[in-house]
């Protein structure tokens, strides 16, 4: 049943969204096409991604809230984590809410990854298109004449997911706080090794990944993180903007 639903909502409506951008994009580039879906899939997710970047705002605003919470109850984790919930509910902060974007990253990847380990392209499986969705008469699998699509152990490409894994991870969380002398917290431990993961073995992790599949995997992953720099820049500064005016 699940694998029934994973077809029909995601496989393949991605797969008949990426024949239809192949016919359209110059040179019938696959490596265009996935540019032009991830784009679209962005797109499409975009007001997951509004709440997300304003829940980071809301935040980072409560982070000397948060602080003197901590300082509080600096003995007492279970207290500590009881107030900084009570503070999030009182603000209408939902942590968790950046959780939906990225669950629905996965399938998306793992439907682009099957469309090329089951050899959809450059054969194309014909009835798996909608009606009104044509095969392409030509496919160049070469993305710009460079990176054959279908391909794995893509080390460019590998290193610019990984890279740009990073710089949103960056941009998002900030500048890495000076390192302080441990107090025993549980909760300042436990933040201190989720940084370090997020910052560095998160993104090493994506490069790793990259590199074992195919080359259309990290070419993804690239454009939906380069997009979401992008987005995080004009809606961050959107959404700052309508708080100071409220």
């Amino acid at each position: 049943m699940i694998s029934s639903a994973f077809h029909l909502f995601v496989y393949n409506p991605l797969y008949n969204g990426l024949i239809f951008l192949i016919t359209v994009v110059p040179r019938h580039d696959v490596g265009l096409a996935i540019i032009a879906l991830t784009i679209i899939v962005r797109i499409i997710l975009f007001p997951l991604a509004r709440r997300m970047v304003k829940t980071q705002i809301k935040i980072k605003e409560l982070a000397s809230e948060i602080e003197a919470i901590k300082n509080t109850h600096k003995d007492n984790n279970v207290e500590q984590s009881r107030a900084i919930l009570a503070l999030y509910r009182h603000n209408d902060v939902h942590p968790l809410s950046g959780l939906g974007l990225t669950l629905l990253q996965f399938p998306v990847l793992l439907a682009i990854y099957l469309v090329f380990a089951r050899g959809g392209l450059p054969i194309i499986h014909a009835q798996l298109l909608y009606s009104f969705v044509a095969a392409p008469h030509t496919i160049t699998m070469v993305f710009l004449g460079l990176i054959d699509m279908g391909s794995t152990h893509s080390v460019v490409l590998a290193a610019c997911a990984a890279l740009t894994q990073y710089g949103y991870i960056r941009l998002t969380m900030g500048k890495r706080a000076a390192s302080k002398k441990s107090n025993g917290s549980f909760s300042d431990d436990m933040a201190r090794s989720m940084d370090v993961q997020m910052r560095f073995f998160l993104p090493g992790m994506i490069g790793v990944i990259g590199y074992s599949v195919c080359a259309a995997v990290p070419l993804y992953w690239t454009t939906a993180n380069l997009f979401m720099i992008a987005q995080e820049y004009a809606a961050g500064r959107r959404f700052s903007g309508e708080r100071v005016s409220a």
